[in-house]
C-alpha cells in the first residue's frame, strides 16, 4: 500500500514538472514572437548600374517595427529597375537606391541629377596608389605656372593649388564597383562626377598643368580654401621655422679701456732738523740714577 502511494506521488510530481516546463516554454515563445512583414532583399552583391532581374532577389521576413522606408514586398515591382547604389547580399532593395523608372543600365544611371561624368588620365602616383576607388571622394590638385609672377626663372613661377574638392569617384578604368574587399587597383583612368562648371575647370586644369588626386575622408564634407603653395612661400615658411627654433643671444657691447696717465709731481724732501748737542749732567740719588739736560 505504501509503495503504491509513493509511486502515485512520483507520477504526480513528474506530471506537474512537465506541465510547468511546457507552460514556461509557451510563455517564452509568446514573448519572443514579433510581428514580421515581407521585404525584398538581394540574393548576392549587386553592383551599381546593374539592371535587376527576379533571379537577383528574394523575399525575407523583416520585423514590422523596424521596416525600412522605401522597402518593396513584391520582386516583380523591381523588374528592370537599375541600381544606383551598390547593394550587399541580404540588404533590402530600397527605392532610394534605385534609379528612376525607365533608366537604362550602365554608368549613366549612377550620375546624379545635374551632374556629369568626366574621365581623367592618372598613373600609380596621381591615382593615390590605386586607393581612389568607386564611391570614394577626392580633391584635385593642379601644378602649373603662375603667369602673374614676373620672373624669368620658370621654377620660381610654379604653383600647386587645389582647384576642386570633395569630388565623387564613379569608376576606375572600366569598372564602377569595388571588388576584392576594396583592395587598391592601379589604373590609367578615373571617372569623376562633377557639375558642368567643375567640368570646365577640370578640363582647363588638365590642359595647363599636371593633375594629382588627394584622397579624403568620405564623411568630411568641409570645403577647402587655400592660397596655393609656391616655391617662395615654401622656403619662407622653412626660414620662419628655423628662426623660431634659434635662441637669440642678447647683444653684448664691447667696452674699450682707455689708459689714463696721471702726472705725479715729486714731493720735496723733508729736511730733518739736525739735533743740537746739549749739555747733560748725571744725577745720582741713592739708588736712583737720572740724566738732566741743559
Amino acid at each position: 500500500m505504501k509503495n503504491t502511494r509513493a509511486v502515485v506521488m512520483v507520477v504526480i510530481s513528474v506530471g506537474v514538472a512537465v506541465g510547468a516546463v511546457f507552460l514556461a516554454s509557451q510563455w517564452v515563445q509568446d514573448q519572443a514572437k514579433v510581428a514580421t512583414g515581407k521585404v525584398v532583399v538581394a540574393k548576392g552583391d549587386i553592383d551599381l548600374g546593374t539592371r535587376l532581374t527576379p533571379l537577383m532577389l528574394k523575399i525575407s521576413d523583416w520585423p514590422k517595427d523596424s521596416m525600412p522606408e522605401g522597402a518593396v514586398s513584391d520582386p516583380e515591382k523591381l523588374k528592370d529597375r537599375v541600381v544606383r547604389i551598390s547593394v550587399l547580399s541580404g540588404e533590402p532593395v530600397l527605392e532610394s537606391k534605385l534609379a528612376p523608372v525607365g533608366t537604362k543600365g550602365g554608368l549613366s544611371a549612377v550620375i546624379g541629377e545635374g551632374k556629369r561624368a568626366m574621365t581623367v588620365r592618372v598613373n600609380d602616383v596621381v591615382g593615390v596608389a590605386g586607393f581612389a576607388l568607386p564611391g570614394n571622394y577626392v580633391d584635385i590638385v593642379v601644378n602649373t605656372e603662375d603667369d602673374s609672377v614676373k620672373d624669368q626663372n620658370e621654377k620660381n613661377r610654379s604653383i600647386s593649388k587645389i582647384v576642386l574638392d570633395h569630388i565623387l569617384v564613379l569608376a576606375v578604368a572600366q569598372e564602377s564597383s569595388v571588388r576584392e574587399e576594396g583592395k587598391p587597383k592601379v589604373v590609367n583612368a578615373v571617372t569623376l562626377e562633377v557639375t558642368p562648371e567643375q567640368a570646365e575647370k577640370l578640363d582647363l586644369a588638365r590642359s595647363v598643368g599636371q593633375l594629382s588626386l588627394v584622397l579624403r575622408n568620405q564623411l568630411d564634407t568641409s570645403p577647402v580654401v587655400t592660397e596655393g603653395s609656391t616655391k617662395k612661400r615654401m622656403l619662407n615658411s622653412t626660414e620662419e621655422l628655423v628662426t623660431t627654433n634659434v635662441v637669440v643671444q642678447p647683444e653684448v657691447k664691447e667696452v674699450k679701456k682707455v689708459a689714463v696717465q696721471r702726472k705725479v709731481t715729486p714731493k720735496a724732501p723733508v729736511k730733518k732738523e739736525q739735533s743740537v748737542p746739549k749739555e747733560q749732567v748725571e744725577v745720582i740719588k741713592g739708588t736712583e740714577k737720572s740724566v738732566q739736560a741743559f
